[in-house]
């Protein structure tokens, strides 16, 4: 582990006091002001009310690792829920991936419908078989491109670039498909190897962004729209196995509520982001949708190969 995470494993022990109380850690990786950041501050208010004699500490900024850390911390119980990431669960559940299949939603709220249908159930049966429970569904946005030095409207402007994805198999293979070099690299690190020059450039929600000023960094953004991303709220298996059933609908009732706000400041930050980077100087196109959507076909083939009835029973739910 890093020496981070081994920082915040003192704060496991302090919290390990009170018996028979709920001792929390709610984590994740977002920045300060993130939607994430603001939502899991009002989770850790709404369970601890809702839980008699809970107390929820909320480690953020990737204070407790990056993402995979962190689901790793949950199945063994050393955090108790994490806000994640669907490339790094994706790792673990396969079958989330898949909601990340180009151009597979035309807005945010189809996509929200989704996961909080019969989607999100069978994801979730499949998270327990790996030793976690899905609290619930926030919302990572669609994604869209950002370069240091030039906008991507077509396929073949990415041809060779050198970008960064998170450690998600379904990015990686819609930018091989587009002609791109793609890399993953955690997050936290992402910063750092934009200014070294590693990457050209990188593929995130606006808000993603622009709350990690990645837009000082790279300043041209097409709006390409390649993806979806969801932001699931995962607890540990064994955690939420030993709660009785009223402090469990605590949890999940936590996670619903806390995640309308997110999702609504996600929908909001979607639809005026652009004219704030604007106004500091970022260059906003948009992409060829039709090129992008007819360059990346081959993504689809390759998952309804491994996954047919949940690639068809997405395909039918976004009304494609």
């Amino acid at each position: 582990m890093t020496k981070k995470v081994l920082t915040a494993l003192g704060l496991t022990v302090a919290l390990a006091g009170t018996a028979g109380a709920q001792q929390v850690i709610f984590a994740h990786g977002a920045a300060p002001g993130n939607p994430r950041d603001v939502a899991a501050a009002e989770w850790a208010e709404a369970f601890a009310a809702c839980a008699e004699g809970a107390t929820v500490n909320v480690a953020g900024s990737a204070t407790m690792g990056d993402d995979v850390e962190m689901l790793t911390s949950a199945s063994a119980g050393i955090i108790q829920v994490t806000a994640n990431s669907q490339g790094a669960m994706s790792q673990i559940v396969p079958e989330i991936g898949l909601l990340g299949l180009p151009f597979l939603f035309p807005d945010l709220p189809t996509a929200w419908e989704v996961m909080d249908g019969e989607v999100g159930q069978t994801l979730d049966a499949a998270a327990q078989n790996a030793g976690l429970k899905i609290l619930g569904f926030w919302d990572n946005g669609i994604r869209h491109v950002s370069h240091m030095t030039k906008t991507v409207e077509e396929p073949a402007d990415l041809a060779g670039m050198n970008i960064r994805t998170p450690p998600d198999q379904m990015t990686i293979d819609i930018f091989s498909a587009l002609g791109a070099s793609p890399a993953p690299l955690s997050f936290s690190e992402l910063p750092t190897a934009l200014q070294s020059g590693v990457f050209d450039g990188q593929e995130n929600p606006l808000t993603n962004i622009y709350s990690s000023q990645i837009h000082d960094i790279t300043k041209f953004i097409t709006l390409t729209g390649h993806k979806y991303e969801s932001t699931p709220v995962v607890a540990g298996l064994g955690w939420w196995m030993s709660l009785d059933e009223a402090t469990q609908t605590c949890a999940l009732d936590a996670t619903r509520a806390a995640g309308e706000t997110q999702r609504q400041l996600s929908l909001e930050a979607e639809e005026s982001l652009r004219a704030t980077m604007e106004a500091e100087g970022v260059t906003i196109v948009e992409a060829d949708r039709d090129a992008y959507i007819a360059a990346t076909a081959s993504v689809y083939d390759s998952y309804a190969a491994s996954h047919p009835e949940l690639v068809e029973a997405l395909r039918a739910a976004a009304g494609q």
